[in-house]
């Protein structure tokens, strides 16, 4: 059998195979784009914001209501809920009824007539990384508009202009210049990382599934015929995984087409260089799974490879926890993984715009990497087809 014709011949196998099997087809069509829609939907607000905080005002003052007024008005905190004591806030905070509770003594407006300094407490649940670090952002601004504005006003009372007064208050000035998502958009880099990752673990366990069904069945015969050869061997796995590739990569390119160009962001990146990145390391993915199941020969230890290798690679990728703090272990761990390589790109495009030739090499590295593993596939399977006892595994 010809390579075209043994690619032909496969593809149509699996396109009927899909026709009869309607979650499998599932799974490469309408199932990743439900999973990619929650994704983005779960992020579509962009930045998180009007968190529910809670307030135990001690003080009652003019003082202590301005600061709570300022908290209101902070676009990213909300004042629910008022606390008479401190037994109140520790079973809300156990009731996770507010991320953070903003405590004020009593003495607070008497200590700052007094000059002294007043202590505002935040009691704020670490646990919760994202709420507790925007909380901490916005409760301290709150405050250090409050306090800049009863140190202008004594100081005005003591007849220094208002210009003086903010040189010396801040003689050293900190100018801040955000050159990648200004907005802090978690849309903009956190979906758009997700996605991939979701992506990454469908299409390896579709290939190590593909393949694995064959030796299950026990129609590897069938598939491969009764001679085949190195090449033919290749070029049916690819037909086999071609229907496969096909669906996760329409899904993966609607899926950045819309959290781009669809939300009205237009990356300062080539957003086609990160299409084809996308095309790449799903062929690798696909190729990662099909050589499980062809080295192990058992459906079952294939799939258990495939969550053991995609599972955490998001965790691993650099984007929730930075490369360079990792362990030795763990990072080396992380530059095995596709994943690391492929979001390295496309943070390098869709948020830093760095130059094409630069980031070819992560692309050509998952290409080399998907043809290896493809290649790798084609005398493991040939032995497969020539030992019919190793057939029916799990």
């Amino acid at each position: 059998m010809g390579v075209l014709q043994a690619f032909a011949t496969s593809a149509r196998r699996e396109a009927a195979w899909l026709k009869r099997s309607r979650w499998d087809l599932a799974m490469i069509s309408w199932v990743p784009l439900l999973a990619v829609a929650l994704l983005w939907w779960t992020f579509s607000a962009g930045l998180p914001n009007r968190l529910p905080i809670g307030v135990l005002d001690q003080d009652h003052s003019a003082f202590s209501r301005q600061l709570i007024r300022f908290m209101q008005a902070t676009p990213g905190l909300q004042v629910v809920r008022s606390y008479d004591n401190s037994t109140e806030v520790t079973q809300a905070m156990r009731r996770a009824e507010v991320y953070a509770v903003v405590s004020i003594p009593p003495d607070f407006a008497r200590s700052l007539k007094q000059g002294r300094a007043a202590q505002v407490t935040l009691l704020h649940n670490a646990q919760l990384g994202t709420h507790s670090s925007l909380i901490q952002r916005d409760v301290q601004s709150a405050v250090g508009t409050l306090s800049v504005g009863v140190e202008l006003a004594a100081r005005n009372k003591r007849g220094e202009p208002a210009l003086a007064t903010l040189v010396s208050m801040e003689p050293i000035k900190t100018s801040l210049v955000t050159l990648f998502n200004p907005s802090l958009n978690y849309e903009q880099f956190l979906a758009a990382a997700l996605i991939p990752a979701l992506l990454h673990i469908l299409a390896m366990t579709a290939g190590a599934w593909t393949v694995g069904r064959e030796l299950r069945d026990r129609s590897v015969a069938d598939w491969l015929g009764p001679h085949a050869s190195w090449g033919s061997t290749a070029t049916a796995l690819l037909g086999k995984l071609l229907c496969p590739w096909l669906g996760l990569s329409m899904v993966g390119t609607l899926a950045m087409i819309w959290l781009t160009l669809g939300r009205g962001w237009h990356p300062p990146g080539s957003l086609a260089w990160v299409l084809l990145a996308l095309w790449t390391f799903l062929a690798l993915s696909l190729a990662m799974g099909a050589l499980a199941s062809s080295a192990t020969r058992s459906l079952r230890t294939a799939l258990s490879a495939t969550g053991f290798i995609t599972a955490p690679a998001f965790a691993f990728g650099g984007v929730g926890f930075p490369l360079q703090s990792m362990p030795v272990l763990a990072r080396g761990w992380a530059e095995l993984l596709p994943y690391t390589h492929y979001i390295r790109l496309q943070m390098e495009q869709f948020q830093m715009a760095v130059p094409l030739n630069y980031s070819a090499t992560s692309l050509m590295m998952l290409a080399l990497v998907a043809t290896i593993f493809i290649l790798l596939c084609a005398p493991l399977l040939n032995r497969c087809a020539g030992r019919p006892d190793t057939w029916g595994g799990r």
